[in-house]
């Protein structure tokens, strides 16, 4: 029944999700979720969230949700967005910050949500070649002319991330772009650019509640950057969709961000598991780029990732590999707990011997 489609339609590509498989006794390490229940005080407030209030419609600006953020991150809560998880933000960032006269800039191996956001609102884009070791080099960015640029820090899916410095130079050198940088994983080992805002008004962060507060299903994501940006994105939000976050949402977004103690340990026990699970990893052989994700993105020399993905899925072990050009031959691994890396560890012996 296409022919009741509209022209656009037909033309776009869709972002394919991981895979949620629902098989039992499954080992997912797929989709980077992180492999810790949210905190307590977080299930705590959404229970008391709920009750006849939610007949009400939510607070339009979830303003009490962007006061914590901004207390947290030292900023004006006019230098904050909240919007049903980082990628309506990131929608809403190209629709109001992203399309322009030049061609936006972003990395040839990034997330691949990037092009079907470009596809979606036609928006003229480039991609730059990280450079022989999988990392962004900045001075391939430069833009005389504005236009944007648009990248994952830690990137998705190499785990690779870019130091705050060289984010202060690729501002200092594209002045006249808007300049997103896509932190979805940053609390895994990277360091926010949310410091820089103050210094530049053509930067704007992106981050989500989904990996590092244990929130993928509850959609929670935030933006911080110069009220003027954030203006552009209200706008593009009160255009689509008024009420993004329910009572419920902001109930445990509040609670994430104020129950610091439990946010910490597990990172850290995610951090952990990355380090030791990158030495085994290496032992066998693989090559780990350097991760400051909750994933590591690997490879073996002598063994076919597509064939080890299936055989690691045979032994109901789920990891996620992409068929694109150079890194056909990675496979992206989530980190889980201890024991599922001692699973995956000892499936991929026995593969290997």
């Amino acid at each position: 029944m296409s022919q009741y489609w509209s022209k656009l339609v037909h033309t776009l590509t869709p972002y394919v999700p991981g895979e949620q498989p629902k098989l039992q006794n499954l080992i997912k390490l797929n989709t980077n979720e992180n492999p810790y229940p949210p905190s307590p005080k977080v299930l705590a407030a959404i229970t008391q969230a709920t009750s006849g209030d939610l007949r009400l419609y939510p607070d339009p600006g979830s303003d009490r949700l962007r006061e914590v953020i901004a207390d947290y991150y030292a900023v004006t809560p006019q230098h904050v967005f909240v919007g049903n998880s980082s990628d309506e933000v990131l929608a809403h960032t190209f629709q109001a910050l992203l399309k322009h006269d030049s061609d936006l800039l972003f990395p040839d191996i990034t997330y691949s949500f990037y092009p079907v956001y470009c596809g979606l609102y036609d928006i003229a884009y480039k991609t730059i070649p990280l450079n022989a070791q999988f990392q962004i080099d900045i001075e391939d960015y430069a833009q005389a002319d504005g236009g944007a640029i648009i990248f994952p820090n830690p990137n998705a899916p190499t785990g690779c991330a870019l130091g705050l410095a060289k984010i202060t130079d690729l501002l200092k050198n594209n002045p006249r772009s808007v300049v997103v940088v896509d932190e979805a994983y940053i609390d895994f080992g990277g360091t926010s650019a949310i410091s820089l805002v103050a210094q530049f008004p053509n930067l704007l962060v992106v981050q989500t509640l989904s990996k590092s507060r244990s929130l993928a299903g509850l959609r929670v994501g935030l933006a911080v950057g110069h009220p003027d940006l954030i203006e552009a994105l209200n706008r593009v939000k009160n255009s689509f969709n008024s009420y993004p976050l329910d009572r419920l949402a902001v109930a445990g977004a509040i609670a994430a961000f104020e129950d610091q103690d439990y946010f910490k340990l597990t990172c850290d026990a995610v951090i952990n598991t990355r380090q030791k699970l990158t030495v085994r990893l290496q032992e066998l052989g693989f090559e780990v780029l350097p991760s400051a994700a909750n994933f590591v993105f690997a490879r073996h020399p002598e063994y076919d990732a597509v064939t080890l993905a299936q055989d690691l899925r045979a032994r109901h072990i789920i990891v996620r590999h992409f068929r694109l050009p150079r890194i056909e031959q990675f496979l992206r691994i989530s980190i889980g707990t201890d024991a599922e890396s001692q699973l995956l560890i000892e499936a991929l012996e026995e593969l290997l011997a």
